[in-house]
Protein backbone atom coordinates (compact mmCIF):
# COMPACT_ATOMS: atom_id res chain seq x y z
CA UNK A 1 0.00 0.00 0.00
CA UNK A 2 2.76 2.08 0.88
CA UNK A 3 4.16 2.65 -2.60
CA UNK A 4 0.66 3.10 -4.12
CA UNK A 5 -0.10 6.06 -1.41
CA UNK A 6 3.38 7.32 -2.12
CA UNK A 7 3.03 7.44 -5.85
CA UNK A 8 -0.23 9.03 -5.46
CA UNK A 9 1.25 11.54 -3.41
CA UNK A 10 4.04 12.15 -5.30
CA UNK A 11 1.14 12.64 -8.50
CA UNK A 12 -0.53 15.08 -6.51
CA UNK A 13 2.17 17.07 -5.16
CA UNK A 14 3.96 17.39 -8.55
CA UNK A 15 0.61 18.98 -9.85
CA UNK A 16 0.50 21.07 -6.58
CA UNK A 17 4.11 22.41 -6.99
CA UNK A 18 3.23 23.36 -10.65
CA UNK A 19 0.23 25.54 -9.13
CA UNK A 20 1.69 26.44 -6.13
CA UNK A 21 4.91 27.86 -9.06
CA UNK A 22 2.01 29.54 -10.53
CA UNK A 23 0.23 30.59 -7.45
CA UNK A 24 3.85 32.86 -6.58
CA UNK A 25 3.44 34.26 -10.03
CA UNK A 26 0.51 35.59 -9.86
CA UNK A 27 1.26 36.89 -6.32
CA UNK A 28 4.58 38.37 -8.08
CA UNK A 29 2.50 40.10 -10.70
CA UNK A 30 -0.47 41.22 -8.07
CA UNK A 31 2.97 42.61 -5.79
CA UNK A 32 4.05 44.60 -9.00
CA UNK A 33 0.56 46.57 -10.16
CA UNK A 34 -0.71 46.86 -6.47
CA UNK A 35 1.85 46.68 -3.81
CA UNK A 36 0.35 46.79 -0.61
CA UNK A 37 -1.94 49.84 -0.86
CA UNK A 38 -5.20 50.19 -0.25
CA UNK A 39 -6.85 48.60 -3.16
CA UNK A 40 -4.87 45.43 -2.43
CA UNK A 41 -5.83 45.05 0.83
CA UNK A 42 -9.46 45.23 -0.22
CA UNK A 43 -8.75 42.58 -3.15
CA UNK A 44 -7.26 40.19 -0.70
CA UNK A 45 -10.03 40.38 1.36
CA UNK A 46 -12.81 40.14 -1.04
CA UNK A 47 -11.13 37.09 -1.98
CA UNK A 48 -10.94 35.84 0.97
CA UNK A 49 -14.76 35.42 2.22
CA UNK A 50 -15.68 32.93 -0.91
CA UNK A 51 -12.60 31.24 -0.33
CA UNK A 52 -13.36 31.01 3.58
CA UNK A 53 -16.57 29.50 2.33
CA UNK A 54 -15.43 27.55 -0.52
CA UNK A 55 -13.44 25.51 2.73
CA UNK A 56 -16.67 24.75 4.24
CA UNK A 57 -18.78 23.76 0.88
CA UNK A 58 -15.59 22.11 -0.76
CA UNK A 59 -12.13 20.64 -0.26
CA UNK A 60 -12.68 21.59 3.82
CA UNK A 61 -15.46 19.92 5.97
CA UNK A 62 -17.70 18.88 3.11
CA UNK A 63 -14.80 16.49 1.34
CA UNK A 64 -13.90 15.39 4.84
CA UNK A 65 -17.91 14.20 5.27
CA UNK A 66 -18.65 12.96 1.83
CA UNK A 67 -15.59 10.92 0.78
CA UNK A 68 -15.72 8.47 3.42
CA UNK A 69 -19.33 7.98 2.47
CA UNK A 70 -18.53 7.76 -1.05
CA UNK A 71 -16.06 4.99 -0.19
CA UNK A 72 -17.90 2.81 1.77
CA UNK A 73 -20.62 2.84 -1.12
CA UNK A 74 -18.02 2.11 -3.41
CA UNK A 75 -17.10 -0.96 -1.50
CA UNK A 76 -20.26 -2.17 -1.09
CA UNK A 77 -21.39 -1.58 -4.79
CA UNK A 78 -20.70 -4.20 -7.20
CA UNK A 79 -22.52 -2.59 -10.49
CA UNK A 80 -22.15 1.16 -9.09
CA UNK A 81 -25.82 2.26 -9.25
CA UNK A 82 -26.27 3.15 -5.50
CA UNK A 83 -23.43 4.90 -6.09
CA UNK A 84 -24.10 6.73 -9.55
CA UNK A 85 -27.14 7.50 -7.36
CA UNK A 86 -25.28 8.73 -4.16
CA UNK A 87 -23.38 11.10 -6.51
CA UNK A 88 -26.33 12.33 -8.17
CA UNK A 89 -28.14 13.42 -5.18
CA UNK A 90 -24.91 15.05 -3.60
CA UNK A 91 -24.63 17.02 -6.54
CA UNK A 92 -28.40 18.07 -6.84
CA UNK A 93 -28.60 19.21 -3.24
CA UNK A 94 -25.30 20.69 -2.98
CA UNK A 95 -25.89 22.82 -6.33
CA UNK A 96 -29.23 24.32 -5.00
CA UNK A 97 -28.01 24.90 -1.41
CA UNK A 98 -24.41 26.57 -2.88
CA UNK A 99 -26.96 28.53 -5.37
CA UNK A 100 -29.27 29.70 -2.97
CA UNK A 101 -26.21 30.85 -0.70
CA UNK A 102 -24.40 32.55 -3.57
CA UNK A 103 -26.96 34.55 -4.72
CA UNK A 104 -27.64 36.01 -0.97
CA UNK A 105 -23.96 36.21 -0.69
CA UNK A 106 -23.99 38.69 -4.09
CA UNK A 107 -27.06 40.61 -2.98
CA UNK A 108 -25.91 41.18 0.83
CA UNK A 109 -21.82 41.57 0.29
CA UNK A 110 -22.43 45.33 1.92
CA UNK A 111 -23.15 43.11 5.25
CA UNK A 112 -20.77 40.84 4.90
CA UNK A 113 -17.95 43.26 4.51
CA UNK A 114 -19.79 45.27 7.57
CA UNK A 115 -19.52 41.74 9.42
CA UNK A 116 -15.28 41.07 8.19
CA UNK A 117 -14.21 44.75 8.02
CA UNK A 118 -15.78 46.18 10.64
CA UNK A 119 -12.77 48.81 11.11
CA UNK A 120 -13.48 49.74 7.65
CA UNK A 121 -17.32 49.44 8.18
CA UNK A 122 -16.96 52.23 10.94
CA UNK A 123 -14.77 54.51 8.92
CA UNK A 124 -17.66 54.55 6.36
CA UNK A 125 -20.61 55.48 8.90
CA UNK A 126 -18.56 57.99 10.54
CA UNK A 127 -17.17 59.77 7.29
CA UNK A 128 -13.75 58.79 7.77
CA UNK A 129 -10.85 59.16 5.12
CA UNK A 130 -10.78 54.71 5.43
CA UNK A 131 -14.36 54.73 4.00
CA UNK A 132 -13.56 53.94 0.34
CA UNK A 133 -12.12 50.98 1.48
CA UNK A 134 -15.85 49.69 2.50
CA UNK A 135 -17.60 50.76 -0.66
CA UNK A 136 -14.76 49.05 -2.87
CA UNK A 137 -15.19 45.68 -1.40
CA UNK A 138 -18.38 45.66 -1.14
CA UNK A 139 -18.30 45.97 -4.79
CA UNK A 140 -15.48 43.31 -5.46
CA UNK A 141 -17.46 40.93 -3.70
CA UNK A 142 -20.03 40.96 -5.57
CA UNK A 143 -17.87 39.74 -8.29
CA UNK A 144 -15.63 37.47 -6.25
CA UNK A 145 -18.63 35.51 -4.33
CA UNK A 146 -19.75 33.44 -7.64
CA UNK A 147 -16.54 31.52 -7.66
CA UNK A 148 -17.91 29.77 -4.41
CA UNK A 149 -20.18 28.11 -6.68
CA UNK A 150 -18.17 26.97 -9.07
CA UNK A 151 -15.19 26.00 -6.97
CA UNK A 152 -17.52 23.75 -4.78
CA UNK A 153 -18.93 21.72 -7.60
CA UNK A 154 -15.14 21.60 -8.42
CA UNK A 155 -14.02 19.85 -5.29
CA UNK A 156 -17.27 17.72 -5.46
CA UNK A 157 -15.73 16.38 -8.89
CA UNK A 158 -12.75 16.40 -7.68
CA UNK A 159 -13.32 14.34 -4.49
CA UNK A 160 -14.98 11.80 -6.36
CA UNK A 161 -11.87 11.45 -8.52
CA UNK A 162 -9.47 11.50 -5.32
CA UNK A 163 -11.58 8.58 -4.18
CA UNK A 164 -11.45 6.05 -7.81
CA UNK A 165 -7.89 7.04 -7.26
CA UNK A 166 -7.38 9.64 -9.97
CA UNK A 167 -5.58 12.38 -8.55
CA UNK A 168 -3.89 14.41 -11.14
CA UNK A 169 -7.06 15.87 -12.67
CA UNK A 170 -7.89 17.32 -9.56
CA UNK A 171 -4.57 18.14 -8.46
CA UNK A 172 -4.03 20.11 -11.63
CA UNK A 173 -7.11 22.14 -11.07
CA UNK A 174 -5.99 25.25 -9.19
CA UNK A 175 -3.28 25.80 -12.24
CA UNK A 176 -6.47 27.24 -14.22
CA UNK A 177 -7.37 29.71 -11.37
CA UNK A 178 -3.99 31.33 -11.03
CA UNK A 179 -3.76 31.76 -15.13
CA UNK A 180 -7.06 33.57 -15.11
CA UNK A 181 -5.36 35.82 -12.62
CA UNK A 182 -2.19 36.42 -14.15
CA UNK A 183 -3.67 36.94 -17.83
CA UNK A 184 -6.44 39.13 -16.10
CA UNK A 185 -3.69 41.59 -14.21
CA UNK A 186 -2.09 41.67 -17.14
CA UNK A 187 -4.54 42.65 -19.74
CA UNK A 188 -7.00 43.82 -18.14
CA UNK A 189 -5.56 46.30 -15.25
CA UNK A 190 -5.44 49.02 -18.29
CA UNK A 191 -9.14 48.56 -18.42
CA UNK A 192 -10.13 49.68 -14.97
CA UNK A 193 -9.24 53.11 -12.95
CA UNK A 194 -8.94 50.68 -10.17
CA UNK A 195 -6.77 47.36 -11.00
CA UNK A 196 -8.80 45.68 -8.11
CA UNK A 197 -11.33 44.97 -10.34
CA UNK A 198 -9.35 42.89 -12.92
CA UNK A 199 -8.11 40.51 -10.31
CA UNK A 200 -11.60 40.21 -9.02
CA UNK A 201 -13.18 38.97 -12.45
CA UNK A 202 -9.83 37.02 -12.66
CA UNK A 203 -11.35 35.19 -9.88
CA UNK A 204 -14.72 34.75 -11.29
CA UNK A 205 -13.41 33.49 -14.57
CA UNK A 206 -10.76 30.71 -13.03
CA UNK A 207 -13.43 29.62 -11.33
CA UNK A 208 -15.59 29.08 -14.21
CA UNK A 209 -12.76 27.45 -16.29
CA UNK A 210 -11.86 25.32 -13.34
CA UNK A 211 -15.63 24.01 -12.90
CA UNK A 212 -15.35 22.90 -16.95
CA UNK A 213 -12.29 21.28 -16.74
CA UNK A 214 -13.69 18.81 -14.54
CA UNK A 215 -16.56 17.30 -16.75
CA UNK A 216 -14.52 15.38 -19.25
CA UNK A 217 -12.53 13.45 -16.28
CA UNK A 218 -16.05 12.79 -14.47
CA UNK A 219 -17.40 11.33 -18.21
CA UNK A 220 -14.19 9.25 -18.56
CA UNK A 221 -14.79 7.55 -15.05
CA UNK A 222 -18.67 6.66 -15.79
CA UNK A 223 -19.35 9.53 -12.84
CA UNK A 224 -21.18 12.10 -14.47
CA UNK A 225 -24.54 11.49 -14.06
CA UNK A 226 -27.84 14.14 -13.76
CA UNK A 227 -28.19 15.96 -10.35
CA UNK A 228 -31.51 15.58 -8.49
CA UNK A 229 -32.53 16.97 -5.10
CA UNK A 230 -32.24 14.17 -2.23
CA UNK A 231 -32.53 15.71 0.89
CA UNK A 232 -34.04 12.71 2.72
CA UNK A 233 -31.66 10.05 0.80
CA UNK A 234 -30.06 7.55 2.98
CA UNK A 235 -26.62 8.59 1.91
CA UNK A 236 -27.23 12.40 1.75
CA UNK A 237 -28.72 12.32 4.99
CA UNK A 238 -25.52 10.37 6.64
CA UNK A 239 -23.66 13.17 5.02
CA UNK A 240 -25.36 16.16 6.60
CA UNK A 241 -24.77 13.95 9.95
CA UNK A 242 -21.29 14.21 9.35
CA UNK A 243 -20.99 17.23 8.11
CA UNK A 244 -22.23 19.91 10.35
CA UNK A 245 -19.47 19.28 13.17
CA UNK A 246 -17.20 18.87 10.22
CA UNK A 247 -17.84 22.41 9.25
CA UNK A 248 -16.52 23.36 12.51
CA UNK A 249 -13.47 21.10 13.14
CA UNK A 250 -11.90 21.28 9.80
CA UNK A 251 -12.26 24.91 9.19
CA UNK A 252 -11.05 26.30 12.30
CA UNK A 253 -7.13 27.66 10.63
CA UNK A 254 -9.60 29.15 7.95
CA UNK A 255 -12.10 31.06 10.65
CA UNK A 256 -8.51 31.74 12.62
CA UNK A 257 -7.40 33.92 9.65
CA UNK A 258 -10.96 35.29 9.23
CA UNK A 259 -10.85 36.52 12.84
CA UNK A 260 -7.02 37.82 12.02
CA UNK A 261 -8.59 39.89 8.92
CA UNK A 262 -11.26 41.24 11.29
CA UNK A 263 -8.49 42.51 13.87
CA UNK A 264 -6.19 43.37 10.95
CA UNK A 265 -8.98 46.00 9.40
CA UNK A 266 -7.99 48.21 12.40
CA UNK A 267 -4.40 48.46 12.29
CA UNK A 268 -2.80 50.66 9.66
CA UNK A 269 -3.05 50.00 5.94
CA UNK A 270 -0.78 47.46 4.69
CA UNK A 271 -1.32 44.70 7.45
CA UNK A 272 -4.09 42.74 5.25
CA UNK A 273 -1.85 42.54 2.64
CA UNK A 274 1.42 42.19 4.51
CA UNK A 275 -0.46 38.74 6.36
CA UNK A 276 -1.45 37.26 2.62
CA UNK A 277 2.08 37.65 1.66
CA UNK A 278 3.49 35.18 4.45
CA UNK A 279 0.59 33.19 4.34
CA UNK A 280 1.31 32.63 0.49
CA UNK A 281 4.70 31.96 1.32
CA UNK A 282 3.35 29.51 4.24
CA UNK A 283 0.74 28.03 1.86
CA UNK A 284 3.40 26.76 -0.47
CA UNK A 285 5.66 23.98 1.28
CA UNK A 286 2.02 23.69 3.54
CA UNK A 287 0.00 22.80 -0.10
CA UNK A 288 2.69 20.85 -1.58
CA UNK A 289 3.38 18.67 1.16
CA UNK A 290 0.96 18.33 4.02
CA UNK A 291 -2.50 18.91 1.64
CA UNK A 292 -0.77 16.40 -0.90
CA UNK A 293 -0.19 13.62 1.62
CA UNK A 294 -3.45 14.60 3.32
CA UNK A 295 -5.59 14.07 0.06
CA UNK A 296 -4.11 10.64 -0.73
CA UNK A 297 -4.55 9.30 2.49
CA UNK A 298 -8.10 10.29 3.26
CA UNK A 299 -9.72 7.97 0.88
CA UNK A 300 -7.10 4.76 1.83
CA UNK A 301 -8.53 5.65 5.49
CA UNK A 302 -11.71 5.64 4.90
CA UNK A 303 -11.45 2.03 2.35
CA UNK A 304 -9.13 0.59 5.33
CA UNK A 305 -11.84 1.67 8.36
CA UNK A 306 -14.93 0.43 6.23
CA UNK A 307 -12.74 -3.25 5.54
CA UNK A 308 -11.86 -2.82 9.56
CA UNK A 309 -8.43 -2.80 9.25
CA UNK A 310 -7.31 -1.09 12.56
CA UNK A 311 -3.66 -2.04 12.52
CA UNK A 312 -3.03 -0.57 8.56
CA UNK A 313 -5.01 1.88 9.46
CA UNK A 314 -2.49 3.08 12.22
CA UNK A 315 0.63 2.55 9.69
CA UNK A 316 -1.16 4.84 7.31
CA UNK A 317 -0.89 7.62 9.54
CA UNK A 318 2.42 6.94 10.83
CA UNK A 319 3.89 7.23 7.22
CA UNK A 320 1.61 10.10 6.55
CA UNK A 321 3.43 11.83 9.37
CA UNK A 322 6.98 10.71 8.55
CA UNK A 323 6.54 11.89 5.30
CA UNK A 324 4.93 15.52 5.83
CA UNK A 325 7.78 15.80 8.67
CA UNK A 326 10.69 14.89 5.88
CA UNK A 327 9.75 17.92 3.88
CA UNK A 328 8.26 19.92 6.75
CA UNK A 329 11.29 20.65 9.03
CA UNK A 330 13.93 21.39 6.38
CA UNK A 331 10.60 23.82 5.21
CA UNK A 332 10.49 25.61 8.29
CA UNK A 333 14.74 25.53 8.11
CA UNK A 334 14.98 27.59 5.09
CA UNK A 335 12.19 29.85 5.33
CA UNK A 336 13.53 30.69 8.76
CA UNK A 337 16.89 31.64 7.39
CA UNK A 338 15.99 32.94 3.82
CA UNK A 339 12.59 34.49 4.39
CA UNK A 340 13.74 38.12 3.30
CA UNK A 341 15.86 37.14 0.46
CA UNK A 342 12.59 34.98 -1.05
CA UNK A 343 10.75 38.16 -0.41
CA UNK A 344 12.94 40.38 -1.97
CA UNK A 345 13.47 38.07 -5.03
CA UNK A 346 9.64 37.31 -5.17
CA UNK A 347 7.88 40.55 -4.87
CA UNK A 348 10.13 43.72 -3.99
CA UNK A 349 9.73 45.64 -7.49
CA UNK A 350 7.35 48.12 -8.78
CA UNK A 351 4.71 49.07 -5.86
CA UNK A 352 6.13 46.65 -3.31
CA UNK A 353 9.30 48.41 -1.04
CA UNK A 354 11.78 47.15 0.93
CA UNK A 355 9.75 48.20 3.96
CA UNK A 356 7.06 45.73 2.60
CA UNK A 357 9.78 42.81 2.56
CA UNK A 358 10.92 43.71 5.96
CA UNK A 359 6.78 43.53 7.38
CA UNK A 360 6.00 40.16 5.44
CA UNK A 361 9.05 38.47 6.64
CA UNK A 362 8.39 39.35 10.42
CA UNK A 363 4.84 37.65 9.54
CA UNK A 364 6.16 35.19 8.30
CA UNK A 365 8.41 34.40 11.29
CA UNK A 366 5.62 34.11 13.12
CA UNK A 367 3.45 31.70 11.22
CA UNK A 368 6.62 29.22 10.58
CA UNK A 369 6.18 28.74 14.46
CA UNK A 370 3.09 26.55 13.69
CA UNK A 371 4.13 25.33 9.99
CA UNK A 372 4.73 21.91 10.72
CA UNK A 373 1.44 22.02 12.92
CA UNK A 374 -0.47 22.84 10.33
CA UNK A 375 0.61 19.84 8.66
CA UNK A 376 -0.09 17.52 11.01
CA UNK A 377 -3.70 18.85 11.20
CA UNK A 378 -3.72 17.71 7.31
CA UNK A 379 -2.93 14.21 8.42
CA UNK A 380 -4.47 13.57 11.64
CA UNK A 381 -7.94 15.29 10.66
CA UNK A 382 -8.62 12.32 8.15
CA UNK A 383 -8.18 10.20 10.77
CA UNK A 384 -11.40 10.85 12.74
CA UNK A 385 -13.03 11.66 9.38
CA UNK A 386 -12.35 8.26 7.81
CA UNK A 387 -13.91 6.73 10.68
CA UNK A 388 -17.07 9.18 10.26
CA UNK A 389 -15.92 10.50 13.48
CA UNK A 390 -17.04 14.51 13.23
CA UNK A 391 -17.84 15.54 16.94
CA UNK A 392 -14.33 15.00 18.32
CA UNK A 393 -12.78 17.63 16.15
CA UNK A 394 -15.14 20.19 17.01
CA UNK A 395 -15.06 19.78 20.29
CA UNK A 396 -10.80 20.22 19.68
CA UNK A 397 -11.99 23.06 17.04
CA UNK A 398 -13.34 24.88 19.63
CA UNK A 399 -10.80 24.98 22.17
CA UNK A 400 -8.49 26.15 19.30
CA UNK A 401 -10.93 28.95 18.33
CA UNK A 402 -11.41 30.42 21.69
CA UNK A 403 -7.24 29.95 22.16
CA UNK A 404 -6.66 32.22 18.97
CA UNK A 405 -9.10 34.91 19.59
CA UNK A 406 -7.55 34.68 23.51
CA UNK A 407 -3.98 34.80 21.76
CA UNK A 408 -5.21 37.25 19.25
CA UNK A 409 -6.19 39.86 21.95
CA UNK A 410 -3.40 39.36 24.31
CA UNK A 411 -0.70 40.26 21.34
CA UNK A 412 -2.47 41.80 18.48
CA UNK A 413 -2.21 45.46 20.98
CA UNK A 414 1.96 44.83 21.03
CA UNK A 415 2.68 42.90 18.07
CA UNK A 416 0.10 44.28 15.78
CA UNK A 417 -0.69 42.30 12.82
CA UNK A 418 2.62 39.95 13.73
CA UNK A 419 1.28 39.26 16.53
CA UNK A 420 -2.46 38.01 14.56
CA UNK A 421 0.33 35.39 12.53
CA UNK A 422 1.70 34.40 16.18
CA UNK A 423 -1.86 33.49 17.31
CA UNK A 424 -2.92 31.86 14.65
CA UNK A 425 0.31 29.68 14.43
CA UNK A 426 0.04 28.96 18.55
CA UNK A 427 -3.95 27.72 17.97
CA UNK A 428 -2.37 25.42 15.19
CA UNK A 429 -0.17 23.85 17.58
CA UNK A 430 -2.85 23.38 20.05
CA UNK A 431 -5.30 22.25 17.83
CA UNK A 432 -2.52 19.11 16.37
CA UNK A 433 -1.70 18.19 19.70
CA UNK A 434 -5.27 17.84 20.85
CA UNK A 435 -6.15 16.10 17.51
CA UNK A 436 -3.70 13.43 18.51
CA UNK A 437 -4.09 13.18 22.03
CA UNK A 438 -7.93 12.30 20.77
CA UNK A 439 -6.72 9.52 18.47
CA UNK A 440 -4.74 8.23 21.33
CA UNK A 441 -7.66 8.38 23.61
CA UNK A 442 -10.02 6.57 21.36
CA UNK A 443 -7.12 4.01 20.66
CA UNK A 444 -6.74 4.81 17.17
CA UNK A 445 -3.37 5.74 16.70
CA UNK A 446 -0.23 6.22 18.81
CA UNK A 447 3.25 7.36 17.80
CA UNK A 448 5.24 4.39 18.32
CA UNK A 449 9.26 4.90 19.39
CA UNK A 450 10.67 4.21 15.91
CA UNK A 451 8.38 6.95 14.24
CA UNK A 452 9.66 9.55 17.19
CA UNK A 453 13.24 8.42 16.51
CA UNK A 454 12.92 9.05 12.87
CA UNK A 455 11.37 12.70 12.99
CA UNK A 456 13.91 13.06 15.84
CA UNK A 457 16.30 12.78 13.13
CA UNK A 458 14.91 15.00 10.93
CA UNK A 459 14.62 17.67 13.43
CA UNK A 460 18.36 17.68 14.28
CA UNK A 461 19.04 17.52 10.45
CA UNK A 462 17.50 20.58 9.96
CA UNK A 463 18.64 22.26 12.90
CA UNK A 464 21.85 21.72 11.33
CA UNK A 465 21.20 22.89 7.77
CA UNK A 466 19.78 25.94 9.78
CA UNK A 467 23.08 26.71 11.05
CA UNK A 468 25.25 26.22 7.95
CA UNK A 469 22.62 28.50 5.95
CA UNK A 470 22.90 30.65 8.75
CA UNK A 471 26.95 31.30 8.37
CA UNK A 472 26.58 31.44 4.52
CA UNK A 473 22.97 33.80 4.21
CA UNK A 474 24.68 37.44 3.59
CA UNK A 475 23.07 40.11 5.20
CA UNK A 476 20.18 42.27 4.64
CA UNK A 477 22.29 44.84 3.13
CA UNK A 478 24.22 43.10 0.34
CA UNK A 479 20.78 41.72 -0.67
CA UNK A 480 19.40 44.93 -1.85
CA UNK A 481 22.85 45.98 -2.93
CA UNK A 482 23.16 43.72 -5.99
CA UNK A 483 20.86 42.99 -8.88
CA UNK A 484 18.15 40.74 -9.05
CA UNK A 485 20.00 38.20 -11.17
CA UNK A 486 22.80 38.08 -8.49
CA UNK A 487 20.67 37.56 -5.89
CA UNK A 488 18.38 34.76 -7.78
CA UNK A 489 22.03 33.17 -8.25
CA UNK A 490 22.76 33.62 -4.29
CA UNK A 491 19.15 32.35 -3.73
CA UNK A 492 19.25 29.29 -5.85
CA UNK A 493 22.80 28.04 -4.36
CA UNK A 494 21.79 28.57 -0.81
CA UNK A 495 18.72 26.07 -1.47
CA UNK A 496 20.50 24.02 -3.02
CA UNK A 497 23.37 24.07 -0.13
CA UNK A 498 20.23 23.05 2.34
CA UNK A 499 18.67 20.79 0.30
CA UNK A 500 22.34 19.24 0.75
CA UNK A 501 23.11 19.61 3.86
CA UNK A 502 20.26 17.99 4.83
CA UNK A 503 19.89 15.00 3.27
CA UNK A 504 23.76 14.49 3.90
CA UNK A 505 22.67 14.80 8.01
CA UNK A 506 20.02 12.32 7.17
CA UNK A 507 22.00 9.65 5.61
CA UNK A 508 24.78 9.96 8.20
CA UNK A 509 21.92 9.22 10.66
CA UNK A 510 21.01 6.28 9.60
CA UNK A 511 17.94 7.16 7.42
CA UNK A 512 17.24 5.08 4.24
CA UNK A 513 14.21 4.69 1.78
CA UNK A 514 13.22 1.85 4.30
CA UNK A 515 12.19 4.26 6.82
CA UNK A 516 8.98 5.31 4.47
CA UNK A 517 8.31 2.08 1.96
CA UNK A 518 8.13 -1.59 1.98
CA UNK A 519 8.02 -3.88 -0.33
CA UNK A 520 5.29 -6.28 1.62
CA UNK A 521 2.11 -3.91 1.35
CA UNK A 522 2.44 -2.51 4.69
CA UNK A 523 3.47 1.00 5.85
CA UNK A 524 6.99 0.08 7.21
CA UNK A 525 7.45 0.82 11.59
CA UNK A 526 10.94 0.53 11.45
Amino acid sequence: MSKRLLKSGIIVSAMTLVSRVLGLVRDVVIARFMGTDAGADVFFFANKIPNFLRRLFAEGAFAQAFVPVLSEYQSKDDNDRHTRELIAKVSGTLGVILTIVTLLGVIASPVLVALFGFGWFLDWVNGEPGAEKFELASLLLKITFPYLWFISLTALAGAILNTLGKFAAAAFTPVLLNVAIILAAIIGADYFEEPAFALAWGVFFGGLIQFLFQIPFLLRANSLVAPSWGWQHPGVKKIRKLLIPALFGVSVTQINLLLDTLIASFLVTGSISWLYYADRLLEFPLGLFGIGIATVILPSLSRLHAKQNPQEFSQTLSWALRIVSLLGWPALAGLLILAQPIIMVLFMRGEFSQQDVIQVSMALYAYLCGLVSFMFIKVLAPGFYARQDTKTPVKIGIIAMIANMVFNLSLAPFLGFVGLALATAMSATLNAFLLYRGLKSLGVYQLEKETVLVIAKMIGSALIMTLVLWQFTPAFDAWLSVSLLTQVSWLSGLIFLGAGVYLVCLLLTGMRLRHFIVNSGEITAN
